[in-house]
Formats: C-alpha cells, structure tokens, sequence
C-alpha cells in the first residue's frame, strides 16, 4: 500500500470505531422517545433489551472475530463486520415494533463487535515498511473513548431535536461510504495462522460472555440477586467458563490460546484493560446519575459534561504519539495514565451536594487525561508484544477483556451504591421526593457515591501496581511476521 493509501485506510477505519461506539451509548439517552413511538403502553419493560441486546451481541463475537483475522485476513472480516452494522443499522431505523428493534440490535452488534476490534488489528497492518511503531493504534484507542464520552450527549440531542430512527440512519451513508473505500484501498495480509477455526471454543466464549452480562443486567434490576434466574444464568455462566477454559487447554488450535498469557505485556495488557473497564463505567454512569439526581440537571445537559473527559482524552492522545516519537515508551504513558486517573477519582469522592460543577468538569478532564494514556498505549504494549499469527486474537482479546470489566464495573458499583445507600426510600424513588425527604435522599446518595468513587480510585491504583509490573523493554524472541499475501 502507497502512503495515501494508508492514510485513508486509517481514516475508515477511525470512522467505522466512531460509528460502532456511538451507536453503543446513543440508544441509552433515545430510550423514552423510542417506546413512545413504537410501544406506550408496554415498552417500558423492554428498555434494559434495547441497550443489552447490542452489547450481549457484541460481546459475544469478540473471541471468534480474533482467530477469523488470524486465519482468513482482517479486510474480510472488517468488511463482513461493516456489512452486518449497516444492515442491523437499516433494520433498526425501519423497525416498526419494539420486538424488531431489539432482534435489529443484535444483528448491529455483531457488526459493532468487529468494527470495535477488527479495526485495530487492520490498523496494525498498516503500519509502513521501516515503522517503528503503529502511529494508528494509538489514534483508534482515543477515538473510542471519545466516543464513549459524546454518545450519550449526542443521543439526547437526536432525541430532542429530531426523530431517533436517525440516530441509526446516519450510519448508512458514512458506513457505505467507508465499505466501499475499503474495498478498493485496503490491501492486507490475506491470512498467517493455520486455517483451523475452534468453533464450540467459540461458542463456549459467547456463552459464557452472554450469560455473564445477562447476570449483571439483571441482578438487582430487573430480579432479586437470590431469584431463580439470576442464580440459574449465574451457574449457567460458570459452567460455560469451566467447559471453556477446559476447551483452550485440550484443543490444538484454542480461541484464545493460553499461550498469549506467558507472556508478561498481553498478561499485564489484559489484566489492567479490564479493570479500566470497570473503573470507566462509575466515571461516566455516576456522574451523569449525580448531575440529575443531585443537581436536577436535563439528561441532555448532563451529557455536555462528558465532553472535558472526551477533550482530555482526545488531547493526550496527540500529545502522546508525539512524545512517543521523542522516545517516550508506552511503559511510561501507561504508569502516568494509571496515577493521573486514580488522582482523578481521588478528586470525584470530594463531591458534595453543592460542589463546583467547574470542579466536577476539572476532574472529569483529568479522568479523560488518565484514560486517554491508557487506551491509546494499551493497545500498542499488546499489539507490539503479540506473536504475528496471533496479532488478532490478542488485540480482540483487549475489548474482550474491557467489555467483561465494564459489565463487572457497572454491577458491583450499582450494588455498592444500594448498599451505601441509607436515605428515605430506594435510590430509585429519589425523583419522587419533595422537600426536606428529598435533601436528605440526595444527601444520602451523594455520600455513597463519594464512596463508590473511592472504590474506584483503589481500582486504578491496582491498574498503576499492575503497570509498573510491564517490562522496560519487550524482550526479544516475538515471532517474526509471515510473507504477506495481499487481499
């Protein structure tokens, strides 16, 4: 591929992350004018199905989409991924009942799984001859997180201002616009693994991968932590887990080898990626919660104070892969973003009642300046350290790793909350509430909150313990990349 040709393969693939993430936060803030259009009376009680039929769907591709890129070249399985976004994309704005919408979700997620993790092993092949290191990669990580960080907000605006079904027919012209372009510009390497595909590894990992978030979908939500059916997918999961890890040690060719977890950058990698996971959910979550709940601010405006996290993020991000190019190591901005996030949530657990919202958007800045060293330099320790023929197992492995943590991140943090919680009421009844009963519910909420916070700061000083673990420099030894064959 010439120069241009990578710059545009690089710019479809930035398009086609952002178009996935949005689509993964943008439904959350839509909700309520989708059930008014399509179902008043009782799609109510199918709104937890609009967002989690996504994520399970997504959640559930990750493994095998890793091991297809291994084996049959990531521009078909980018392509086959965008093509399934866009027809889930089309479905979803056409759908003219709840029920199509929710199975219409499913089928983008399976498209979103691979445009959030195929992307980057394709942006990983584009690194040119004498490269030292994949500039893209970085840029991909930020642009998620950006996106993470805009979703909500631009899902209010859509909801306010025009009818949701766009929020999904936007999708069509940017999405088939970049599947054209790559079709005519990407020319990767067509495969460098063996052509054996462990399909009921695979099918182990969606189990238990669907059954994990089903259990924290549902756990304190939608049923008793004790009910039959959280405990029945809860055993359903750890059986899925046994049989799967059983699977990886017998078969010749695992979904995920445990070959990956010798070696110390994709061990570390992956551990610190899913804590991350989990500390960015109460970051994003209860901050939103708390500007509404404490403050009485629109969901809409809420969602404007993500974007100084988005900025941050955005910004270390170029700043990052210019002090890389000085000799900066990934190393270094993993130790930073890991001390300034836990510094960040330090500052979130000083929040009361009556703070500063300049306050609350500093800290958010500085939580954008943490996570935006951290996933724009994760992804590259992984990619850098990963076996060639291995390249797309370990890189789905990270957003693997990552879902599985926001999905703990969410459930552990909301039952420590009702735990904390000991104001009138249920936490969920605070919007209910009137005078004196209603300051002393939000008093309550926001000094369990703080509490949540802490938690949060102890798990990303786990990540900075974890990170000053990464070797100083990669050992040698890593196997060199197979003779591409272009596709």
């Amino acid at each position: 591929m010439t120069d241009t040709q990578r710059k545009i393969g690089l710019l479809v693939c930035l398009v086609t992350i952002v178009l996935a993430v949005l689509d993964m936060q943008i439904v959350s803030a839509a909700t309520v004018p989708i059930v008014r259009d399509l179902d008043p009376s009782h799609g109510i009680a199918t709104i937890p199905w609009l967002v989690s039929a996504f994520s399970l769907a997504s959640a559930a591709m990750l493994p095998l989409y890793g091991r297809l890129c291994d084996v049959l070249g990531a521009k078909r399985v980018f392509l086959g991924a965008l093509g399934a976004f866009l027809t889930g994309s089309a479905l979803c704005g056409a759908a003219p009942s709840i029920g199509w919408l929710i199975a219409s979700r499913a089928v983008q997620g399976i498209g979103a799984g691979g445009l959030m993790s195929v992307t980057m092993v394709v942006i990983a092949q584009l690194k040119g001859p004498g490269e030292k290191r994949n500039k893209g990669a970085g840029t991909g990580g930020i642009v998620a997180g950006g996106g993470m960080a805009v979703g909500p907000w631009l899902g209010g605006f859509l909801a306010d201002h025009a009818s949701w079904r766009w929020a999904f027919y936007l999708n069509l012209p940017l999405g088939i616009a970049a599947l054209a372009t790559a079709v005519v510009v990407l020319k990767l390497p067509r495969h460098t693994a063996d052509r054996a595909i462990d399909f009921p590894g695979a099918a182990l990992a969606a189990a238990f991968s669907t059954t994990l978030l089903l259990v924290t979908e549902w756990g304190g939500k939608q049923y008793a932590w004790t009910s039959p059916q959280v405990l029945g997918v809860a055993l359903a999961s750890v059986i899925a887990l046994a049989l799967f890890l059983r699977r990886q040690f017998t078969t010749a060719e695992p979904i995920l080898p445990p070959s990956l977890f010798r070696v110390p950058e994709l061990r570390l990698g992956f551990a610190i990626q899913g804590l991350m996971g989990v500390a960015m959910t109460g970051a994003m979550y209860y901050v939103l919660v708390y500007l509404q709940v404490a403050r009485g601010i629109a969901s809409s405006s809420a969602g404007l104070f993500l974007i100084p996290m988005a900025v941050g993020i955005m910004t270390v991000g170029i700043a990052a892969g210019r002090l890389t190019e000085r000799g900066w190591s990934e190393r270094t901005f993993v130790i930073s973003g890991a001390s300034v996030a836990t510094a960040a949530f330090l500052l979130l657990a000083t929040t009361g009642t009556g703070t500063s919202l300049w306050q609350l958007r500093a800290a958010l800045l500085l939580v954008g300046i943490g996570f935006g060293q951290l996933l724009g330099q994760l992804i590259q320790v992984v990619q850098e350290a990963a076996p060639r023929h291995q390249l797309g197992v370990a890189t789905t492995a990270v957003r693997f790793f990552q879902t599985l943590g926001t999905a703990l991140g969410a459930t552990l943090f909301g039952t420590l909350l009702n735990r904390l919680y000991d104001g009138p009421g249920d936490i969920g009844s605070l919007a209910a509430l009137r005078g004196a009963a209603h300051a002393a519910g939000v008093e309550a909420y926001v000094s369990a909150m703080d509490t949540v916070f802490l938690c949060g700061a102890g798990v990303m000083a786990l990540c900075l313990l974890l990170a000053l673990r990464l070797p100083k420099a990669r050992p040698a030894g890593a196997e060199p990349a197979k003779e591409p064959v272009t596709a």
